[in-house]
């Protein structure tokens, strides 16, 4: 085949060296060499990629399309050159990071920021999950580390690490019925009225509820922000996670019910697949296990 990478990068270093002179002297080779191997490509293709009717050589239409697309082909050889080569020194080319639905992203970007900073290429991806969705991710390995809330489910071939437990605050729009009523609320109390949860994104382990009696009309939505802005509405109460309840409730948003028995918490664990050494995974397992990351969100952090 004519289009190897040697002749795309040949044509490359023509065009950012000048001339063929210039590009031959960078190559390390004769220019004589690096013109016969021009008028090689041009032959086994058939077409003509340099106009020579001027002084200096200059790429035809057909040349330069092969050039800049020729360009994509030598970027896309680098990068699969250098993820084989940390692949090999126990980098992942992808590690994907699943965090529980009722925390926020922003306290991770940090951590990806500091992780970029060390030149590596593994692709990154963050998502959410809920409830025993996050177990369910890493289980199946659709991620390969989990920020994860409850237990652990049995003989799922996971590893957990204690990361720290979230306050639930009850919440309810000003409007509500509930924003009057005689505190501290009793399930009795909210019995009869609508409560918005969060659907669980399990999608093989059995799925978990928040708690609320099977009874109780719901409205289910897919995510944190949909809760909130739910219950904001007076379509339903619930309980937020308290590092959101707090803004909310100071905002005038929500208002915040007092609950009998006290505020309910969740434990969080990290979470990964045992038997799994990649370097990444070390990584974010380290940095996330750090004091602090949570600040604010976490009790205790």
């Amino acid at each position: 085949m004519p289009l190897t990478l040697e002749a795309l990068a040949i044509l490359d270093a023509v065009d950012r060296k000048g001339s063929f002179a210039r590009a031959a002297e960078a190559l390390g080779r004769a220019p004589s060499s690096l013109t016969y191997a021009v008028q090689q490509i041009e032959a086994d293709l058939d077409v003509l990629l340099f106009d020579r009717s001027g002084h200096r050589a200059r790429f035809t239409p057909a040349g330069r399309l092969l050039l800049e697309e020729g360009r994509t082909l030598l970027g896309a050889a680098a990068a699969l050159e250098n993820r084989t080569r940390q692949a090999a020194g126990g980098w992942e080319a992808q590690f994907t990071l699943a965090l529980e639905g009722i925390l926020p992203v922003a306290p991770v970007l940090p951590l990806i920021e500091a992780f970029y900073r060390l030149g590596r290429t593994t692709e990154i991806r963050l998502r959410h999950e809920v409830l025993a969705g996050s177990w369910d991710a890493v289980a199946s390995g659709c991620a390969d580390l989990a920020v994860a809330g409850g237990g652990a489910p049995a003989g799922a071939g996971l590893r957990t690490r204690l990361l720290g437990r979230v306050e639930f605050v009850f919440c309810v729009a000003p409007q509500h019925p509930l924003a009057r009523a005689k505190q501290p609320l009793t399930p009795a109390d909210v019995a009869a009225h609508r409560v918005v949860v969060i659907a669980d994104t399990a999608r093989n382990l059995p799925l978990r509820s928040a708690g609320w009696l099977q009874q109780q009309p719901r409205l289910t939505v897919a995510d944190l922000p949909g809760k909130l802005a739910a219950q904001q509405a007076g379509l339903g109460i619930g309980s937020l996670p308290r590092w959101l309840a707090e803004r909310e409730v100071a905002a005038g948003r929500l208002v915040r019910c007092e609950w009998a028995g006290g505020n309910p918490r969740e434990t969080l664990h990290l979470v990964w697949r045992s038997g799994e050494t990649g370097r990444a995974l070390q990584w974010f397992t380290q940095a996330l296990a750090r004091r602090g990351v949570f600040a604010g969100v976490l009790d205790g952090e």
